[in-house]
């Protein structure tokens, strides 16, 4: 017989969640009661649990399994009626929202630190979604919070562990586990948004041929089976498709430095036609075509330009929106179409009531993540698949469409460079110092470049007119082009400062520059402005997208 059992516990002080829930190294969440304390803590902030759906799941990283165990127990405890756990504790991020949706569930604990390295000593992260299936509004999170600081005990089942491999149902106590098909109601879901019957007669063809590396990370088996067993792509198309807990010593964040396996493929002279990476819990998305990058700002644009070629959105679109730092290309399809382009702040969960009240349709962050009202996360593996519809319905490379794209709106040429792990301290201290310097830029000129306005981005939502601030350091020139500084809240240890640049060129001759060298005066002035390679200590970047 199962038992509930009250253990007694002391608060930890660091359990705020950040841009996307709770991220912190593996052996933080082994201290004792760690992870109990904020599991209790989520279900503790949450009215009418009571017989209600959960649905749990993971990226597989490092941690996953023993995590979920002591969560089902925890829900079984807390009066959920039903939890749906991923089979082998696996769930994108994307699928976690479909199955949410799907099933009515009253939310769901995603357990990953997506583009994060995973292993022993590595990252871990415990995020809660609402039942529209997207990331808990800041309400919830500072209730979490608020809840952590003053937490005394948790409840959990004293029970044996459920069998995560077996397709299958489990009672625990009062509440039935359910291990699903971590891949079926996603894969249903893509095929009644995309054309699948094209995309196969694409990839049947001797012609063209695609690659897609999931990085050992979780899109491995949602790759394989809708590319290489739905739509007949060669097997071998898919790369590192197996799920490995330290994503095989690699860093699964889908950009030009950490991919460059598939960088290497895509960039040879008898490459594939088509490439894409995504990364730990496959929501974002990196595309390419043979010797060819797309940038995620110009990604959105153009999917957004061709979105009534694809099945799913064939009667056009209500609105698009971006994040801040998120080039403005969007803008101008938007603008082209007739409909609103919004502008949130970085974080997803601001997206998500634009798309519930049907505001937006398309939305997009430059950090890699695309999606789509089918569901309220990005999506990884969604965006591949409107690229292969686009690229079946055009027959044009991806080279050719992007260029097209750009004759007919114009090029933003656009970068990001991250400094990370950086010392909080400076990191903190230079944007203060930006920040008292805001009210005095608008005017002044710095080369051949007039500030036309400077601000701390803040966000009044349209929907239920919430107020987010202190989002980033925008300084707009009259020209068009923008600097931005802005503190990530996705990493785990010290800070890491991202700056945007970007100018917009309207003329066709110039679009084949370098985008560094396009950007390379600004790049400049944002240094000298800021003071960022003298307060960091850094000659590069990181990285550079």
């Amino acid at each position: 017989m199962t038992t509930v059992q009250t253990v007694s516990t002391q608060p930890y002080s660091d359990q705020k969640p950040g841009t996307s829930g709770l991220r912190k190294k593996v052996p933080t969440f082994q201290q004792p009661n760690y992870l109990q304390n904020f599991i209790q803590a989520i279900f503790d902030s949450l009215d009418g649990i009571q017989n209600q759906t959960l649905v749990v799941g993971g990226d597989g990283r490092y941690y996953n399994r023993e995590a979920i165990q002591i969560i089902l127990k925890m829900a079984a405890a807390n009066g959920f009626g039903k939890v749906l756990v991923g089979q082998g504790g696996i769930l994108s991020t994307p699928a976690a929202s479909c199955v949410i949706r799907k099933n009515n569930a009253f939310g769901g604990i995603i357990l990953s630190a997506s583009h994060n390295p995973g292993g022993p000593k590595e990252d871990f992260g415990v995020k809660y979604n609402v039942s529209n299936g997207g990331p808990a509004p800041e309400k919830i999170t500072s209730a979490i919070f608020d809840r952590t600081k003053t937490i005394s005990e948790y409840k959990i089942l004293d029970a044996s562990d459920v069998d995560l491999d077996r397709i299958g149902t489990t009672q625990l106590g009062h509440t039935t586990v359910e291990v699903i098909d971590c891949v079926a109601d996603y894969a249903a879901q893509m095929e009644t948004l995309f054309d699948f019957a094209a995309i196969q007669d694409l990839l049947s063809r001797g012609n063209f041929r695609i690659c897609i590396d999931s990085l050992h990370a979780v899109t491995g088996p949602y790759a394989t089976a809708i590319f290489e067993r739905r739509l007949n792509a060669p097997a071998g198309t898919v790369q590192n498709g197996v799920p490995l807990e330290d994503f095989g010593g690699g860093h699964p964040d889908p950009n030009l430095v950490y991919a460059k396996s598939l960088v290497d493929v895509m960039f040879k002279d008898d490459g594939p036609d088509f490439g894409a990476a995504s990364d730990g819990d496959g929501d974002r998305n990196m595309i390419l075509g043979r010797n060819f990058f797309v940038t995620p700002s110009d990604s959105l644009a153009i999917l957004a330009a061709n979105a009534t070629l694809v099945p799913g959105y064939r009667n056009g679109l209500t609105g698009i929106a971006r994040s801040m730092p998120t080039s403005q290309a969007p803008d101008r399809v938007a603008e082209k179409l007739g409909i609103e382009c919004y502008e949130t702040p970085t974080g997803w969960k601001f997206f998500g009531n634009l798309l519930d009240a049907d505001k937006a349709t398309l939305c997009g962050e430059e950090s890699f993540g695309t999606g789509s009202n089918h569901i309220r996360e990005k999506d990884g593996l969604w965006a591949v698949l409107f690229w292969l519809n686009i690229l079946a319905v055009k027959k044009q490379s991806v080279e050719d469409i992007v260029k097209e794209h750009w004759a007919t709106y114009g090029r933003n040429f656009y970068s990001r460079h991250d400094y990370e792990a950086v010392a909080s301290g400076p990191a903190t201290q230079m944007m203060d110092d930006l920040r008292s310097a805001l009210g005095s830029m608008p005017g002044k000129t710095f080369g051949s470049y007039e500030v036309a306005y400077a601000d701390d981005f803040s966000y009044t939502d349209p929907v239920d007119g919430s107020v987010a601030s202190q989002q980033g350091i925008r300084i707009g020139f009259t020209d068009g082009s923008r600097i931005i500084f802005r503190l990530s809240g996705t990493g785990t240890e010290g800070a890491t400062i991202r700056l945007y640049v970007e100018r917009y060129e309207s003329d066709a001759s110039k679009h084949d520059q370098d985008t560094q060298a396009a950007l390379a005066d600004l790049i400049q002035l944002a240094d000298e402005i800021s003071h960022l390679k003298e307060i960091t200590g850094r000659d590069q970047p990181t990285v550079i997208t």
